[in-house]
């Protein structure tokens, strides 16, 4: 999988490149994986300048500006919750694009309305209204986040 993951990165870092963007992150259940795997890649800097590792809801609100309202009436593992992680990062970074990433990696944590497996990925690009999407990936706690940076890595490359 890391191979695979690799792969991806480089084709993110040199698509982000030719197109001249900037790419920043805010994980939460990947932990910086995502960043992890971008920086892997000789020359990364030139289009990836910030990554924000939030994985606590004090966090997310301070250093990204998630709303505490949108915390309690939604959760953190939210697409409203990603969605305001990702704006708080392009925000803050001046990236041209944003990930953001929150989720149930398990194994415990789950409930009926969130299982384990359950990640919630933001997008935001400057002039662009934020997206979200809920993924529901299969697996232990390495592989849940392992499909989730794979899952990153092919939205950015279909919103470069």
């Amino acid at each position: 999988m890391t191979h695979n993951l690799l792969k991806k990165a480089k084709e993110v870092c040199y698509r982000l490149e030719a197109a001249g963007k900037i790419l920043s992150t805010a994980e939460s259940c990947t932990g910086g994986m995502i960043g992890e795997m971008l920086t892997a890649i000789p020359g990364s800097s030139a289009v990836y300048g910030y990554g924000f590792i939030t994985y606590s809801n004090e966090a997310k609100m301070s250093l990204l500006g998630v709303k505490k309202s949108t915390l309690d009436s939604f959760g953190a593992v939210s697409e409203q919750t990603v969605e305001e992680m990702a704006v708080g990062a392009l925000e803050k970074s001046g990236a041209d694009i944003a990930v953001s990433v929150s989720g149930i990696a398990g194994p415990g944590g789950g409930t009926k309305e969130k299982p384990v497996g359950l990640v919630c990925v933001g997008l935001a690009c400057k002039g662009s209204t934020p997206t979200s999407l809920k993924l529901f990936l299969e697996g232990d706690r390495t592989a849940v986040r392992q499909k989730t940076v794979e899952n990153v890595f092919d939205i950015i490359l279909k919103n470069i």
